[in-house]
Order: C-alpha cells, then structure tokens, then sequence
C-alpha cells in the first residue's frame, strides 16, 4: 500500500483502512500522524468509526480510537465491525446514538438552513449542518452548530443570560443572547443594548473560525474555544 492508513468518509461515518503489512507499532504512529493532519478537514462531527484492512485485538482497536481523538477533534460516538451493510450501518448507529443524546440535553436537528429558512426550539439545540446567511435560529437554551454559522443565533430566548453559542465556523451576521445582540463589524443596522461589534474578553475584535458566544458584563463576547472557557460555562 502506498499510503498505509487511509481514511474514507460518508455521509455518517468513517472507515480507517490500514496495510496489513505494516507492522502494529508504526502503523500506531502512521495512524496519528493521518489523522493530526486531517484534524481541519474533519472538524468536530459526531461520527461512526470502522476499521478495515486488517485484523485487530480488542486491546488494539481501544488504543487506536484512543489515539485518534487525541490527534483530532471528532466525536466517535460508536465503533462498528466492517459488513457488506456498513453504509447503512452506519446511519442507523449514529441516529440511535444522537437520539439517546438528544433526550439527555436537547434537540439535535439535521440539515442546512437556507435563506429565509428559520427554527425555533424550546430546548438547547445542536445544529448538524451551516446556517446560511439569511437563516436564522432562536433557542431557550444554548445553540451549537456542527458546521458553519453565517446567520442569526438568538439563544437564551426566554431571558437565560447564562445561554452561549458556539459553531466550527463563526462567523454570524447577528447574535442575540437573552437582551443582549451584536451583530458583525459590516452591518449598517443600528446596535440594540450595548453591542455592536463581536468583542473578546480584552476588547478586541476576534478572527472568525472556531468559536463560542456568551455573555460577560453586559457584553457578547466571543473567544477560541478552550478548556478554560468551558469550564466557566454552565450548562
């Protein structure tokens, strides 16, 4: 094999298919290295895993899946055997797993929203999908988006202050928490409260990419995602 891990994505998951004639122990680092150099491009989606290509001990999938998460950002929610139905395999494992997720802590919805599209949920919501310019989403809790934000995200609607918004892609034209709205540096609509730019936590205003909204003394900040970050946020 000229690549000795390769990895093959669809619509629900990913297959790891790696050289059966590459010895264990460099196949581990090969493994990390694919993955570490892919991190961009997979994002952080909740997935199905499968391997193929060769053999595995229990003991050798268990560090595998290990090794991947630490090189990547994506969420294994299930790792399933290779069979000739793994395509669909694939989508009824990973609906069952955000199914049981989505009566834990909320609403998950599935799908791009376009402009004039708009949704309006009274739980948290996790979005698997972009919100296009023109979209909209309003949530009584928190709002996650699994793809990229370049809506409007109104969270906390029923006056929850404590409510965040966080998306892969940020870069919104508009986001509302509680009373509290900002919209980007561009718009020519007048502020409402005391926002009218995105700011960070020093002041200033932060690049797009990978970030979460949330209120801090009376202003929507935003900021890079980080341990840190999540720990002060509440649920």
């Amino acid at each position: 094999m000229e690549n000795p891990v390769i990895i093959k994505g669809n619509n629900h998951g990913i297959t790891v298919i790696l050289d059966p004639s590459v010895e264990y122990a460099k196949l581990r680092d090969f493994v990390a290295e694919k993955f570490r150099d892919s991190s961009k491009f997979l994002g952080a989606a909740p997935v199905v895993l499968g391997f193929e290509g060769r053999a595995l001990l229990p003991e050798q999938e268990k560090e595998l899946l290990s090794i991947i998460t630490e090189s990547c950002e994506l969420r294994i929610v299930c790792l399933i055997d290779s069979d000739a139905e793994r395509q669909q395999q694939y989508e009824r494992t990973l609906n069952e797993k955000l199914l049981d997720l989505s009566a834990a802590s909320g609403t998950f919805y599935k799908g791009n929203l376009r402009s004039g599209q708009a949704l309006t949920f009274e739980t948290s919501v996790v979005i698997l999908g972009d919100i296009h310019p023109g979209a909209s989403v309003t949530s009584t809790g928190n709002i996650v988006v699994l793809g990229s934000l370049k809506g409007q995200a109104f969270a906390g609607a029923g006056g929850n202050e404590k409510a965040f918004v966080f998306a892969i892609d940020m870069s919104p034209v508009m986001i509302r928490i509680a009373d509290y709205l900002a919209r980007a540096a561009d718009s020519d609509r007048p502020p409402e409260k005391e926002n009218s730019r995105f700011f960070g936590r020093q002041g200033k205003e932060e690049p797009k990419g990978m970030q979460i909204a949330f209120l801090e003394n009376g202003q929507i900040c935003l900021e890079t995602l980080n341990k840190r970050i999540w720990n002060d946020i509440r649920l």
